[in-house]
């Protein structure tokens, strides 16, 4: 559709609003937003300044040095890594990670403030351990405290100077650091306020350092965070809307037996175990475990679960565990297939462990079985 004033803009973005963080979302509200060349010219990248504790426009007249270190579930809040819009899969309120990591506030902001685009954050920093790793989150802190995730990146420290040819880290020495976070089309409303919060760990979206890590930030002008800021443009209101999706229709199926999404988060208080647990059908049947398909006369079946593990002190006792089962049944004619694979890893390598079952009947006719160890090569 011609508006007129941008006939094939080079990028569009969906602009959202600030909201209270929930686990899923019926529409998230936003507008169209839209510019005509990328790079935009248009976009200007507003520096704030690491202080002590907070962000200003200014670098502090002081450089302090801050010191920390994450308890190895700080990232349970963070939602899925590539999620699909399933109940459960957005990030929750970013409260009880931002209490395991290192923040910096700005004031409440005077004036509505909208970005597009990818934040970056320079910093010096340092560690005791020769492989470390340190995330990064980008939030919207309502009047209320409640903190919304907006975006975040990972590094793994030892490609600081090259992905190609990572090193390790020298204990104590400080390094420049550059990272990129993800993009974002993102407004904060007035009052509001922007937090940046860095971790050393991140699980279960990243794999934890095989050591407990003690990161530290050197503050003032050797340390800022530039936000890709983009001021309204009137020419947004005229953008048309997209068409509603197009898609086939689905399967129809009848459920026989209902397995409605569950995702836990348990805490052991006698030993500070963490477990993370995923249980559904896996999204094909609308939370049926079982389900008739009446044209073809199919009796179909599918459960996943996923398991996360975790000792807040102890980043080797990180460990995944999944296990897949599925069957099919017409008649006397059934067939049904078992997975399970695990995850860990020792100071050194990566532990693999996996097997397949498969049965016709009760009969089972294939088994396989997987054990691998691989080289952490600075992970």
């Amino acid at each position: 559709k011609d508006t007129g004033i941008m006939d094939e803009p080079m990028l569009r973005a969906w602009m959202q609003e600030s909201v209270t963080p929930q686990p899923q979302y019926e529409t998230w509200p936003g507008r169209w937003v839209a510019e005509d060349h990328w790079p935009s010219d248009r976009i200007e990248m507003r520096q704030f300044h690491l202080c002590w504790g907070f962000l200003d426009d200014e670098p502090a007249e002081e450089s302090y040095e801050l010191s920390f270190s994450s308890p190895q579930s700080t990232g349970a809040r963070a939602g899925e890594w590539c999620g699909f819009g399933a109940d459960g899969e957005m990030p929750r309120d970013q409260r009880p990670d931002d209490g395991g990591s290192l923040i910096f506030d700005s004031s409440p902001l005077k004036e509505r403030l909208e970005i597009l685009g990818a934040p970056v954050l320079d910093l010096e920093i340092s560690v005791d351990r020769p492989v470390a790793m340190m995330a990064v989150r980008l939030c919207d802190v309502e009047p209320d405290g409640s903190s919304l995730r907006v975006s975040y990146g990972l590094l793994n420290l030892n490609h600081w100077d090259s992905h190609e040819f990572p090193k390790p880290l020298e204990p104590d020495k400080w390094y420049p650091i550059r990272l990129q976070l993800n993009d974002a089309a993102h407004a904060f409303p007035e009052g509001h306020r922007i937090r940046l919060a860095i971790s050393t760990s991140y699980w279960p979206i990243a794999w934890p350092s095989p050591e407990p890590v003690c990161l530290s930030v050197r503050t003032g002008e050797h340390s800022i965070m530039e936000l890709p800021v983009r001021a309204p443009r009137p020419e947004d209101d005229q953008l048309p809307d997209f068409a509603p999706p197009e898609a086939a229709p689905g399967t129809r199926h009848k459920k026989l037996r209902q397995l409605p999404m569950r995702r836990t988060v348990e805490i052991d208080l006698t030993s500070n175990e963490m477990v993370y647990t995923l249980k559904s059908d896996g999204g094909e049947l609308d939370g049926a475990s079982l389900a008739h398909i009446e044209e073809i006369d199919l009796l179909l079946s599918y459960m996943i679960l996923k398991r996360y593990r975790i000792i807040e002190t102890d980043p080797l006792s990180a460990k995944t565990e999944l296990v897949q089962r599925a069957s099919m049944k017409r008649d006397d004619w059934s067939i049904r297939m078992e997975c399970r694979a695990q995850l860990s890893a020792t100071a050194t390598s990566f532990q693999f462990t996996a097997d397949l079952e498969a049965f016709e009947g009760d009969v089972l006719f294939m088994h396989r079985e997987w054990t691998l160890a691989l080289p952490r090569k600075l992970l």
